[in-house]
């Protein structure tokens, strides 16, 4: 059974893990205040160019997520996602659970649109309803989706003007970045949110995640936060070592490349045996439309995720390729796709 079921089954790229083990008998300061940490950051505010940003190395997503998110709100404010957003729906009520609401709109494409945003702004208009201030947006989307730079800058200009901070998800960022049809620069996101996160864990690294934060106000404190809510890992040095290897020599942008290349052939494969997708997904997550009779087939030799029901005895699935993924698997999926198409 070959997995396409996520972009994390495998462990960790070997420079990463040489590295690791390279380094193992170093004794290093612990909670992130090392050698290996600070060189990780700087070479992080060098590839964004943001030598005034912040730089925090937290072990997953969800942590990233409600803490950034429980930092930056006070007790009756609230977060604009969409509907499909990660934290609305994947995360346990994580959010709620800081005594923050998830204002959650419907979006299109798995993407905020300005107009969600100001759908929400003008149905919370007074103290008897929670206060939006923060929107949050995930590069790629639930959905594989990925916003241009024309929709970040439209998106970024009105929660200027509105006062809202702006927090994107990077947790697939290098997919994101690397994609066909993507115009946006890492650089281009720094300066277009208050935070933003760079995901090692989806894209080659062991575990963990690289908070940037831009915005001065959100920048006292944090690590606070980071230690009550359990995220101030001892060990983390063993963070810093994976982001130095994954910003050394682009094997971030490598490896996500291969994500995407991966998933382009499962793309124009299950294109060609007339297949549709219920999302224009460029990124490494693909959600292919296939009668039951052939997922029955494809489940005794793959790994993967129902995504929802569609019509007619039709099913959506989710196909994720990682930096890992074979291609000899992806040409095997697409033979025994055609086969049980016939």
């Amino acid at each position: 059974m070959y997995s396409f079921n996520n972009d994390y089954s495998e462990g960790a790229h070997p420079k990463i893990l040489e590295a690791v083990t390279r380094t193992n008998l170093d004794q290093n300061g612990g909670y992130g205040i090392d050698g290996h940490c600070a060189h990780a950051r700087e070479m992080i505010r060098q590839e964004i160019g943001r030598q005034d940003a912040d730089v925090h190395f937290i072990v997953g997503g969800t942590q990233t997520n409600l803490i950034t998110i429980g930092t930056a709100l006070k007790p009756w404010q609230a977060v604009i996602c969409v509907a499909q957003g990660h934290i609305n729906v994947h995360e346990t009520g994580a959010i709620e659970a800081t005594g923050h609401k998830v204002l959650a709109m419907p979006g299109k494409d798995g993407k905020l649109t300005p107009d969600d945003i100001i759908q929400a702004l003008q149905h919370h208009a007074d103290e008897h309803m929670v206060q939006p201030k923060m929107v949050y947006i995930s590069n790629s989307t639930e959905i594989g989706t990925q916003y241009s730079k024309t929709e970040l800058e439209e998106i970024h200009s009105l929660c200027l003007e509105k006062n809202l901070y702006l927090f994107l998800d990077g947790a697939r960022l290098g997919s994101a970045l690397t994609s066909a049809v993507n115009d946006l620069t890492v650089k281009d996101i720094a300066a277009l949110t208050d935070f933003f996160y760079i995901g090692g864990t989806k894209a080659g690294a062991l575990f963990g995640e690289a908070l940037i934060i831009s915005h001065p106000d959100l920048k006292p404190d944090f690590r606070f936060m980071m230690k009550q809510r359990g995220a101030l890992l001892a060990k983390g040095w063993l963070l810093g070592i994976q982001f130095e290897e994954l910003f050394t020599d682009n094997l971030y942008y490598e490896l996500a490349s291969h994500a995407n290349a991966m998933a382009d052939i499962l793309r124009k494969g299950i294109d060609d045996c007339g297949y549709s997708f219920a999302s224009p997904s460029f990124t490494n997550q693909l959600f292919p439309i296939f009668p039951e009779s052939v997922i029955e087939k494809l489940k005794e030799e793959f790994i993967f995720s129902i995504q929802e029901k569609g019509t007619d005895g039709h099913l959506v699935i989710r196909l994720v390729t990682s930096w890992a993924t074979r291609e000899d698997e992806c040409r095997h999926f697409l033979s025994v796709l055609k086969t049980c198409s016939m």
